[in-house]
């Protein structure tokens, strides 16, 4: 069978790399005493892929990475005893039964993910954090402004090439606001996947670029709420959490 396993990331976790993350379960799931499959050859190894690997420095409310098993007993007794072999930071909060054909894998499946990314302006100096507070004023009156161009143009490098790109298809939703205590915090659902892979801080910089903020250097803290599946079509998306696939072990 094979399940699909939701987990967070948080604290001093978020500078764990994604090699790193593999490693940390499969001790997890050994220490757990999980039935898990191993694929055959002269190096077996754990059969478990993520749907989404987290870049360093990134915190996450929704990861997920689906495992074959050999048998499992009832979801919340999967998911308790392999919390009682994790540190702090890293916690499972689902597991559900998915399909076992490749149609129906998390990797395969993303389409997309929500956001949010707050400035902390707590370690730069305060004529700098002062300079920044003012110019988000009335952020909030140029988000839809923003949102109504067909064409946003950033300069995105990726392995393969880099150049002007306009993210504008890729952006789904996109909102800013102050938090209770006056924090900037920018919120949006982006694409992700193989194929148009948006990251946030992008989306952050290119409205600062429209609206004329200023967001010093090393200020934006990037938390994933969650990843989706489309139900739908291109066209007429209907995001689906990979959380919600699938049906509960009992």
């Amino acid at each position: 069978m094979r399940v699909r396993v939701k987990f967070t990331k948080t604290g001093n976790m978020k500078y764990i790399g994604h090699l790193d993350v593999m490693r940390y379960f499969q001790k997890v799931l050994r220490r757990a005493d999980v039935d898990v499959s191993f694929s055959g050859g002269f190096s077996p190894h754990m059969i478990m892929s993520f749907a989404a690997p987290l870049g360093v420095g990134t915190t996450s409310s929704g990861e997920y990475f689906d495992l074959d098993l050999q048998s499992a007993p009832s979801g919340r007794e999967l998911m308790e005893r392999m919390n009682a072999q994790m540190h702090e930071g890293m916690s499972v909060v689902g597991i559900r039964k998915i399909g076992e054909d490749k149609h129906s894998k998390g990797m395969t499946l993303v389409a997309a993910a929500d956001y949010s990314v707050t400035l902390d302006l707590s370690e730069i100096a305060a004529a700098e954090a002062a300079a920044c507070k003012a110019s988000l004023e009335g952020m909030e009156q140029k988000q839809e402004a923003f949102l109504a161009q067909e064409e946003v143009h950033v300069w995105r490098k990726t392995k393969r090439s880099e150049g002007l790109v306009n993210i504008r298809p890729w952006i789904y939703s996109f909102s800013c606001e102050t938090d209770v205590n006056g924090i900037p915090v920018f919120r949006m659902c982006v694409s992700q996947g193989s194929v148009s892979n948006l990251k946030p801080d992008l989306v952050v910089k290119a409205f600062a670029d429209y609206a004329g903020l200023q967001i010093p250097d090393g200020t934006m803290r990037i938390h994933r709420e969650d990843i989706y599946a489309n139900a739908g079509t291109e066209t007429e998306r209907k995001l689906v959490s990979l959380g919600n696939l699938g049906e509960e072990i009992v």
